[in-house]
């Protein structure tokens, strides 16, 4: 077992995306992504399913063709080779993300 306590794993960045990767096995990848105001993920394809989980802050977050506003506390499941990403709208984000392959 192992215990992860975020908020000594959050870090930003005036540059780039912070990333910590929580959690790297073949059956499930787990990654903190930490944006500065007006910071995205530029939307992408993978073919993984993938939940995004926002932790801190609220933010803008694309799943296809649909922007979803979402804050503290919101899951957002993607399936695989669905475009997704996200952008710090109204201050920071911190989002953790988990993806498991497809079967």
């Amino acid at each position: 077992m192992e215990t992860l306590d975020l908020k000594k794993l959050i870090k930003f960045y005036p540059d780039k995306i912070g990333r910590e990767m929580l959690s790297d096995k073949p059956e499930m990848r787990i990654a903190l992504m930490c944006l500065e105001p007006g910071q995205e993920l530029k939307p992408h394809k993978a073919p993984m399913r993938l939940l995004m989980y926002c932790v801190e802050g609220k933010g803008t977050f694309i799943i296809g063709d649909e922007e979803i506003e979402a804050d503290e506390k919101t899951c957002i499941l993607c399936e695989p080779m669905v475009q997704h990403g996200f952008k710090a709208t109204q201050g920071r984000l911190v989002v953790m993300a988990v993806v498991t392959p497809v079967d």
